[in-house]
């Protein structure tokens, strides 16, 4: 089967109604009946719960509070390297954006303008710069850390479609990230403004940031943008700054400059936060 005849059925479901059912379920605190479903969760995704900071499935009253889990101090050290992973699951494509353009899969590129909502003065800075897409797989932890140190300057909620993100979708869903909801966030780094994507997916029910919480719902179908440039909000290598409430995926922009990807790193290889991701910044 062809990865656009199995993706079909995705244009077909009523996706935002799926994720705010799904949003429901998993904040619901229903005691056993939650437990069990993490309990099958954990099974079926073979999830490792001797990295949590709680490993004791029972102790989280949401499945929510189970998906966001936090790790165990020390079990995610952070590389010596200039740009770090900033979270866990599988490289998707990275590389260099040719002029504004981004590879998504084969066959599949996006721009950076819609990728940024639409911006082409901030997708300007981009321009044959450098990306990162990372895929997180259900039994990944879901929290999003700094690549680099960085002071933030823009947050951007960018409506749109809810299609799944996994590998197949990608390949089969022409300028999947940059039609899905996203939440941009944009910081000033080592060499200038970096853009860290946080992109929506089906039952995706939220995504937060650490400066300003829950970002959505609500989903009031148009772009909403916060600017902190007269704020001094500043998170260093490692800090955690937001979160996915069930899984997605996270792309990354650089300014163009010498920056040279970590040469293990290849499309769908597995890699963890805390790895060294690329050097040259400094």
């Amino acid at each position: 089967m062809s990865d656009r005849l199995a993706v079909l059925p995705q244009y077909l479901l009523p996706k935002q109604a799926l994720t705010a059912l799904a949003g429901r379920v998993a904040s619901a605190q229903a005691g056993a009946v939650t437990t069990g479903i993490i309990r099958r969760f954990v099974r079926r995704y073979g999830v490792d719960m001797s990295e949590a900071a709680e490993p004791d499935i029972a102790r989280y009253t949401s499945f929510n509070a189970f998906f966001t889990r936090a790790l165990r101090p020390g079990v995610r050290p952070l590389a010596n390297a200039d740009l770090i992973c900033p979270v866990d699951g599988a490289i998707s494509q990275l590389g260099a954006i040719e002029g504004d353009q981004i590879f998504q899969a084969k066959g599949h590129r996006y721009s950076s303008t819609a990728l940024l909502g639409g911006d082409a003065v901030l997708a300007a800075q981009y321009t044959n710069g450098h990306f990162a897409t990372i895929y997180l797989s259900p039994r990944d932890y879901h929290r999003i850390h700094m690549p680099c140190d960085g002071r933030l300057l823009r947050m951007i909620h960018v409506p749109g479609a809810l299609f799944s993100v996994n590998p197949t979708t990608a390949r089969g869903v022409p300028g999947l990230f940059a039609r899905n909801e996203r939440v941009v966030c944009i910081f000033d780094g080592p060499t200038g403004p970096f853009a860290l994507v946080l992109v929506g997916a089906t039952i995706v029910g939220s995504m937060a940031t650490a400066w300003h919480g829950v970002v959505n719902p609500p989903r009031p179908g148009q772009l909403r943008e916060w600017n902190y440039e007269r704020e001094d909000i500043r998170l260093a290598q490692g800090d955690e700054m937001g979160r996915f409430l069930l899984g997605s995926t996270v792309v990354m922009l650089f300014p163009a400059g010498p920056l040279t990807f970590n040469p293990q790193w290849t499309a769908a290889r597995p890699v963890r936060l805390g790895e060294a991701m690329a050097d040259g910044l400094r």
